[in-house]
């Protein structure tokens, strides 16, 4: 098994064979929160307008999403697992737009297979892919607004590298490094309102989802994401 991490849009556009799209901070962790409260798809796209448009065609359709790390004029929730966590998303369809995640499925246009990642379903991840025994993983860190690596998606590759490689992981230590580098600005007083604190922890609750998302192109750009179980 070859397994590359590769960084930002021009890494999911280089990204081969099984890919795993990976932004914990918060774009795929908030996914996990809606899919494990019930929804039945998230249609990830990388426009806003394009989310809009699927709202006038669709007016149960959910949005959820952000810019600039606030939510969008317009739309139901933003991109924090605190305001998820506890809605009841059974039987919806969501659509995500965010400045990173999204933007990396949409252009992983050369993968064979495509999965989210965050920390939330980590070993979930592994154990998929182990399943599967794919001859090339690609491992796309989106960092912060698709523009810089960060540290949180960057160690999370590493973790599921570490870990098909039959290595342990220091968790302890990474989250550590988070929280008083890219993790920092959860903590400044001022962004709490479309930040708060509780953000960091219920991105990094580690393997609190036993499911994949997996992502499958539509047309236009749009990708739509469900939940797959691992067996045993």
């Amino acid at each position: 098994m070859e397994i590359q991490i590769l960084q930002l849009v021009k890494g999911a556009r280089e990204a081969r064979g099984l890919t795993v799209v990976i932004d914990v901070f918060r774009a795929f962790s908030s996914a996990c929160y809606v899919v494990g409260n019930g929804a039945d798809e998230i249609i990830s796209v990388g426009e806003v307008e394009t989310a809009f448009s699927l709202k006038d065609k669709h007016p149960e359709y959910i949005l959820m999403g952000e810019r600039n790390e606030k939510m969008v004029k317009g739309f139901d929730y933003g991109n924090s697992p605190f305001q998820l966590e506890n809605v009841d998303f059974k039987g919806k369809t969501v659509v995500q737009t965010t400045s990173a995640g999204t933007m990396g499925l949409v252009n992983a246009i050369h993968a064979d297979e495509i999965l989210t990642g965050s920390f939330v379903n980590v070993d979930a991840i592994v154990h998929y892919i182990s399943s599967q025994s794919p001859e090339q993983v690609s491992l796309v860190c989106m960092g912060y607004a698709a523009q810089y690596p960060v540290q949180e998606d960057t160690f999370c590759a590493e973790y599921i590298q570490m870990r098909l490689l039959g290595k342990s992981p220091d968790y302890a230590e990474m989250t550590e490094i988070i929280r008083h580098t890219s993790g920092k600005r959860f903590f400044i007083a001022g962004h709490q309102d479309f930040a708060p604190s509780s953000d960091f922890y219920l991105c990094l609750d580690l393997n609190c989802f036993d499911f994949v998302l997996q992502a499958r192109m539509l047309q236009d750009g749009m990708v739509s994401l469900k939940p797959v179980l691992n067996e045993n």
